[in-house]
């Protein structure tokens, strides 16, 4: 191959070689935003290397300076303004620690981004000036490797695979070391099949190496920092107000499913306030999803501020895809969603929540789960007042979810809800609802509602959301007076399950339900899980899943054991005939005698030849018989070993351990030669016929 051509190839795949290794992002970002970064990140310093490789290197690398800034400015920035080189320098010390601190896949945000482009192209103006420049021959490749590891370090928690892009980066520097020594055209053509091989293999043990069953995250040791700052007020504070002024509009919902719209979740009393302990993450739209869920669906929902112009963002349940909104960040505790900036009225953004519902088993002895933060009060003479009334509100109630229910039903029955009690949530002031005033709103009693619970060892947290609305053209428009709290309390096994305790307006027809269109399917619910609880005997109250036999594990069925023996078959016996014939090969050629050396280097050629099962052929009958099979040069071997065979025969004691090498020598001769003109597919049956276990 032309030298130049050599060089302008070798450059040109150390370019892609970058590429293929900033592609390696893909799982960090959006592929849509990060191509065209990482395309002129690659391309940049390749084309400055062609054009500069007669110029000295301080003068290439100057030029690769100017490339970066000119990328920098039109494709992550898009602005050409000349400071727009300041903020790349100040975002590009905060975006490691940004990465680290932001849900897969982060938001395709220049502050983000500049990251990318900068290692994909140090890497590609490296290795374009190495190829340039030297003959070496991986050594181009070698920055690449090192942004790739960087890319599989900072994706560990998004989506998709990364093992395409290693295979085809451990590819290409392969085939960057073929061009290094001038060879012709062809001979390099003709190690393409082998790189191809090296990208299969590398895709194909990718998954087997031990790091890749718990590969190390490094946000694991990133000290998160909170991108939102809130004001003083939150949403609990607001719901005797937003009652006062019930008919301001604040937002629209189009949903399939009528649902309760959550606004935020507040877990941490301190004796004054509800508040979050939420650890707010910036995301690009994905919100990691609660693997101790019980079963649920899907609901897709497209919301639209109106006089809404909180932080917090509403939603159904558990949200678990977010899109239409920049700047919006997520607690992957409990999926609530805040905006970083205050969002603007007419904002429409999408949702996607996993909204629980239970089954009957699911309900069915769950156990409240044991969080030490969860089931936190206040000090104060109010908590054995409150404990004692949750212990007679609970009555004769033994498993978790049953004492639930019934402080569900007794705040329903023991107050009444006013929306002109006076607000707040301080625990006097909860302490004086609870014992003298009897009225309040969803403010008190779900506030209530979570004390009580946590004296009897229930983990609750307090939810503020939004019934469903009024229904208008397929809308849900919500407004101030639709404003609800709730309580939540997690179980084992199932989540996060809602109570509301606030019972219904005096006079009023409908229930502010947390569940709203699916409080019947819960109702059938409790009746089932009531009369199961009636039919079924408790041993020292407390019931296995297994007991009604619908969820008893089965042993394994008759077709998967057959399948299993019949696959165990098959391999012992691709074993032996893989191993047996070797083995015989090498007892025989070890004899200790002379003679038996001989002899079994005859009979080795026998089996070679097919003919080990003739015994009435001679010795020079089988020297024919395989020459004529197989060709003459055969028979120039066969015959001195026939005739070093007869001489064992019939006088053994005139053979010598040099005959023997010498047989085995023919006989390594007529195997090489039988296996060379003997077709594969003819090998392989002979090598497989049982026959050849007989030998």
């Amino acid at each position: 191959m032309n030298r130049t051509v050599s060089l302008v190839a070798r450059v040109i795949i150390a370019g892609l070689t970058a590429g293929v290794a900033g592609w390696g992002f893909q799982r960090v970002f959006d592929p849509g935003g990060l191509l065209p970064v990482v395309l002129v990140a690659a391309a940049g310093p390749v084309l400055v290397a062609l054009a500069c490789r007669r110029m000295p290197l301080w003068a290439a690398l100057a030029a690769d300076l100017v490339v970066w800034l000119v990328g920098t400015a039109a494709v992550v920035y898009r602005d050409l303004n000349p400071a727009v080189a300041v903020r790349a320098a100040a975002d590009l010390t905060d975006s490691w620690h940004a990465l680290l601190t932001t849900l897969l896949p982060a938001p395709t945000d220049p502050a983000l981004l500049i990251l990318v482009h900068t290692l994909v192209w140090a890497a590609a103006a490296t290795g374009a000036e190495t190829a340039a420049r030297t003959r070496l021959r991986a050594a181009p490749g070698l920055p690449a490797v090192v942004v790739f590891t960087t890319a599989v370090l900072l994706g560990v928690d998004g989506p998709g695979s990364n093992l395409p892009v290693a295979a085809a980066l451990l590819a290409l520097v392969a085939g960057m070391s073929l061009l290094a020594d001038d060879r012709p055209l062809v001979w390099v053509a003709a190690g393409v099949p082998a790189l191809a091989a090296v990208a299969a293999g590398a895709m194909l043990l990718g998954p087997l190496l031990p790091i890749a069953a718990e590969p190390y995250d490094p946000r694991a040791d990133a000290e998160l920092r909170q991108p939102v700052r809130f004001d003083s007020v939150s949403p609990l504070d607001r719901v005797s107000a937003w009652l006062r002024r019930p008919e301001t509009e604040l937002f629209t919902v189009r949903a399939a499913t009528p649902l309760n719209w959550r606004l935020a979740v507040l877990d941490r009393y301190d004796g004054v306030r509800w508040s979050s302990s939420a650890r707010y993450q910036p995301t690009g739209g994905r919100v990691p999803v609660d693997e101790r869920a019980a079963r649920s669906y899907l609901v897709e929902q497209t919301v639209t501020l109106r006089g809404l112009r909180d932080r917090w963002l509403p939603a159904a349940e558990r949200p678990t895809w977010f899109s239409g909104a920049a700047n919006v960040a997520t607690d992957p505790g409990s999926g609530s969603l805040v905006a970083v900036e205050r969002p603007p009225s007419g904002l429409t953004y999408r949702v996607t929540s996993r909204v629980g519902r239970p089954e009957a088993d699911d309900l069915d002895n769950p156990v409240a789960v044991t969080d030490p933060a969860l089931l936190e009060f206040p000090k104060g003479p109010q908590r054995e007042a409150f404990a004692r009334l949750a212990r007679q509100a609970a009555g004769g109630a033994e498993l978790p979810y049953q004492r639930a229910e019934a402080l569900e039903a007794f705040l329903r029955s023991a107050a009444k809800y006013d929306i002109t009690a006076p607000p707040g949530h301080s625990l006097p002031g909860l302490d004086y609802f609870l014992r003298q005033s009897r009225r309040g709103t969803s403010e008190q009693f779900a506030a209530t509602y979570a004390l009580l619970a946590r004296t009897l060892g229930l983990p609750s947290r307090v939810v503020v959301g939004f019934r469903p609305g009024r229904q208008e053209d397929g809308v849900f428009r919500v407004r101030t007076g639709d404003v609800l709290a709730w309580a939540e309390v997690r179980f084992d096994g199932v989540g996060w399950l809602a109570f509301d305790p606030t019972p219904p307006r005096s006079g009023a027809k409908d229930r502010h339900d947390v569940v709203s269109a699916v409080e019947k399917e819960r109702q059938r619910l409790k009746e089932q899980l009531g009369k199961a609880t009636a039919n079924k005997p408790r041993p020292n109250g407390a019931k296995s899943r297994a007991d009604d036999g619908s969820q008893v594990a089965a042993g394994p069925s008759w077709w998967l054991i057959s399948a299993i023996a019949a696959a165990g078959i098959v391999q012992v016996y691709l074993g032996l005939v893989a191993a047996l014939p070797w083995w015989r090969r090498r007892r025989r050629r070890a004899a200790a005698d002379a003679g038996l050396r001989v002899a079994g280097a005859w009979r080795q050629t026998c089996d070679d030849l097919g003919l080990s099962g003739v015994e009435t052929l001679t010795a020079q009958e089988v020297a024919e018989r395989g020459g004529d099979r197989h060709g003459g040069d055969v028979t120039s071997h066969l015959r001195p070993l026939a005739h070093i065979s007869d001489y064992v025969r019939y006088a053994p004691d005139d053979v010598g351990h040099a005959d023997a090498d010498e047989a085995w020598r023919r006989s390594d001769a007529v195997h090489r030669l039988v296996v060379r003109r003997t077709p594969a597919l003819r090998r392989l049956r002979r090598r497989l016929h049982p026959r050849a276990l007989r030998r």
